[in-house]
């Protein structure tokens, strides 16, 4: 078996669909051709020049490389990492056929395999941080093999999907010029980095911590807040509001959730609930784990009462607003902004 990376669009426009359709698709736009009657590597560079004239001579083989190993590498019974781009989880499948062309598209989705989805929605916090790297990898499309991957991930998937101790072994295997792996190329430095500040919160800010977290971006933020104690909490983690008092508008109730499971629809109706026992106008809604479709199905009409944050928005906010927070919690979580170079998908 091999393990696949196939990305669903740099922002994961992609990703219902193939989720929707239990199939990956080779997401190149223009691309309309039967690749099952091109029977070499050097085939896919020609039809490439021919579509993207304005591609360097590394860019046609990097792209050629990676619809190569779609149509030709990929083989029934190898799995598919799918990260997701709308929340902070991987998706695994499991290929069940073989390259096929659809020539009435529409664009792009001309060339898909089908698959069967083995797990939805793991939470990227239960993958080792050298497993996050590869599933880093800029490429769209290539196959995940460094540090024994493969084998790891199976092994997760009889864990249910929990990671175990892992000896780091060296890797020295060199890949045909056809080939495209983990092996190759530089990975999303930024995202590498998220999940190694999201592990540490995790650690470090489990149950009421999380909450504490919280407080402390609200009150960077200029918020006043009041912050439960711990334990039950009946529906309200925080109260805050604006002005040096706390007694500007608007009031908002925060309820906070620190376990890597998504929550259900009945945790937003009683927040919605909470909300109105406290008189406040607005509510925030925080989940490490995510939230299920039943109430990401309500973000639209909730817009102007309540806000979502998942794993990845409560990083961005940290970022955000880190250097504003206290200096007992700047000790308690310890970070410095770099430099580095912003390398084009």
């Amino acid at each position: 078996m091999a393990l696949w990376l196939v990305r669903a669009g740099s922002h994961g426009e992609h990703e219902q669909k193939f989720l929707d359709d239990n199939r990956v698709y080779l997401t190149w736009d223009g691309v309309d051709n039967d690749l099952s009657k091109v029977k070499t590597f050097e085939g896919v560079k020609e039809i490439l020049i021919e579509k993207f004239s304005d591609l360097s001579k590394n860019g046609i083989t990097n792209h050629a490389s990676q619809i190569w190993a779609f149509i030709s590498k990929i083989s029934p019974g190898d799995w598919i990492a799918l990260p997701s781009k709308s929340k902070p989880a991987v998706h695994i499948a499991e290929v069940k056929g073989g390259y096929t062309h659809h020539p009435s598209g529409p664009d792009p989705y001309y060339h898909y395999r089908k698959i069967k989805w083995i797990a939805l929605d793991i939470p990227r916090s239960n993958f080792e941080q050298d497993l996050l790297y590869s599933l880093g990898a800029f490429m769209t499309i290539c196959r995940i093999q460094r540090n024994d991957a493969e084998n790891r991930i199976k092994k997760m998937a009889k864990n249910r999907w929990k990671a175990q101790q892992f000896d780091s072994v060296e890797n020295n295997r060199t890949e045909p010029k056809d080939d495209i792996s983990d092996n190759q190329g530089a990975a999303d430095l930024e995202q590498v980095s998220k999940d190694q500040i999201a592990k540490y919160i995790l650690a470090k800010f489990k149950g009421h911590g999380m909450a504490r977290l919280v407080n402390g971006i609200l009150q960077a933020q200029g918020y006043t807040t009041y912050l439960s104690p711990e334990g039950p909490d009946k529906g309200i983690d925080l109260l805050a509001a604006p002005g040096a008092l706390g007694f500007g508008t608007p009031r908002i109730c925060v309820q906070v959730k620190s376990s890597d499971t998504p929550i259900d629809r009945p945790t937003l109706d009683q927040l919605i609930g909470t909300m109105q026992n406290v008189q406040a106008e607005q509510g925030l809604l925080v989940s490490w784990g995510g939230f299920k479709s039943s109430v990401n199905k309500e973000e639209a009409s909730q817009f102007f009462r309540v806000r979502l944050w998942d794993q990845e928005d409560l990083v961005d906010q940290l970022l955000l607003n880190y250097d504003n927070l206290d200096e007992e919690l700047k000790a308690e979580l310890p970070m410095k902004r770099i430099w580095t170079l912003a390398i084009p998908d």
